[in-house]
């Protein structure tokens, strides 16, 4: 069982000192967040729906602050929980953390949770997998079978890590130096990518890539994980990542909807009724909540309204499970998400889920830029990684001029082949939707011309 006196630290990624400041560590990690250039990306990087549009819909950076919203919420609430009720067992910097501080890592944690996400949502993932499973033949040799792991598995949970901590050429050590406490709360799949392929775990995803496995080792010890086993490597979570992925759960599985129905997509008597659905199954005053409704005319108020009473209803509920489970939470045995458990028992988000897989993510638009998605991110590839992976000598002039293209921070011209495309994968996943549509419409002579 973890010990909560063990399991947060101040330490920090990099050669970092810890200095007397007048915020907190973790007040800084949130500070640090929101002011790197991985962060700020998120506002041209799409969530669900095309961007942009006449009608304004979440981007990544929206729906990671409101992750972070919630977030905050439920590291607060769990933290007076875990001061009240065991209190004898803490220390008092430990009392003064779980009082003050884990609604910060957690906010934190939520804040930064999609930046290792590529452009084009969930397709961009899938592109990037696939350029490496569709030429696996002339690439596979190049790489150890834990490298190729990584690669045809890429995993935007795992190049969160990396993102975060990794330090790029000519920059600082250990990326923008976050707490490993916040670190430890972000890894949903704390083992490498080669378990999936010896059957030693059921995990569709993984944590970190072998680049980074030396950080999400001292991450590890830091927080004190516990190890299931050591080659390949697999830890159980973190007791925090069950909050940062409560509040993401919470965000998309109802905020997606009302993007829907802003879009008319999905009609307002719909979304009405299942979120109506939802606050009624959990609230003891459903008559306040029809008076407010009977008030309000605004079509779109009425669901923002709905909306609110949705997303309070939930952080109530997956609290209720937290503290319920805490004991096997401590122990990494709990081995559903705090909303799946809930869904389980609550037909109600069953039907919004269903809902929304039929109406919102297989609506013609969403499809499309998923499509389009696919194969910019693919053709980026293509036109960087076979020439990266030429010695200088076999570069002829295209390749070089390929080359070019690439900023130096991600060239490892010194690196393994491994890590050369890593520096472009670096580069690709980074793009926001409109910079990585650009450049493919340029890089294919469909736009010739500067633009300053």
């Amino acid at each position: 069982m973890m010990n909560l006196n063990q399991i947060f630290t101040n330490q920090r990624t990099g050669n970092n000192p810890h200095t007397i400041a007048s915020r907190t560590d973790f007040q800084r990690d949130f500070d640090r967040i929101i002011f790197s250039s991985a962060f700020r990306r998120l506002q041209n990087k799409t969530q669900v729906f095309p961007l942009p549009g006449s009608v304004f819909v979440h981007n990544r950076l929206t729906h990671s602050l409101e992750v972070s919203s919630v977030g905050r919420s439920l590291g607060s609430i769990i933290g007076e929980f875990i001061f009240e009720n065991f209190q004898n067992d803490l220390t008092e910097d430990s009392k003064n953390f779980y009082l003050h501080n884990l609604g910060n890592v957690i906010a934190a944690a939520c804040l930064c949770h999609d930046v290792g996400n590529p452009a084009f949502g969930h397709s961009g993932e899938d592109a990037i997998a696939s350029y490496f499973e569709k030429n696996e033949n002339d690439l596979k040799p190049k790489f150890s079978e834990k490298e190729w792991a990584d690669l045809v598995n890429f995993e935007g949970n795992a190049n969160a890590i990396r993102v975060l901590a990794h330090q790029q050429q000519g920059k600082d050590e250990g990326g923008i130096q976050l707490t490993m406490t916040t670190l430890a709360s972000i890894a949903k799949y704390p083992c490498e990518a080669i378990a999936k392929k010896k059957g030693i775990i059921h995990r569709k995803k993984f944590g970190f890539f072998q680049n980074e496995k030396d950080i999400f080792l001292d991450i590890a010890k830091g927080t004190k994980l516990i190890a299931e086993n050591e080659d390949p490597y697999i830890f159980k979570r973190h007791p925090f990542v069950w909050l940062v992925e409560a509040a993401d759960d919470i965000c998309y599985n109802i905020i997606d909807m009302e993007d829907a129905h802003r879009l008319g997509i999905v009609s307002t008597s719909d979304c009405e009724n299942l979120f109506f659905e939802l606050v009624k199954s959990e609230s003891n005053d459903v008559q306040r909540v029809k008076n407010k409704l009977a008030s309000i005319d605004n079509d779109n108020e009425r669901i923002s309204y709905l909306r609110a009473k949705v997303i309070n209803a939930l952080i109530n509920k997956s609290i209720d499970i937290y503290r319920q489970n805490f004991k096997t939470i401590l122990h990494g045995n709990l081995e559903k998400a705090l909303l799946d458990i809930y869904k389980s028992e609550n037909k109600t988000l069953q039907d919004i889920e269903s809902f929304s897989i039929e109406k919102i993510y297989g609506h013609k638009a969403v499809v499309e830029i998923e499509n389009a998605g696919y194969n910019v991110m693919y053709e980026l590839l293509d036109h960087f990684i076979p020439s990266i992976l030429k010695s200088k000598e076999e570069r002829k002039s295209y390749d070089k001029m390929a080359l070019k293209l690439l900023p130096k921070q991600f060239v490892y011209e010194n690196g393994t082949d491994y890590q050369k495309v890593l520096g472009v994968i670096d580069f690709v996943s980074g793009m926001t939707d409109n910079y990585a549509t650009d450049l493919y419409r340029k890089i294919k002579g469909i736009d010739i011309g500067m633009t300053v």
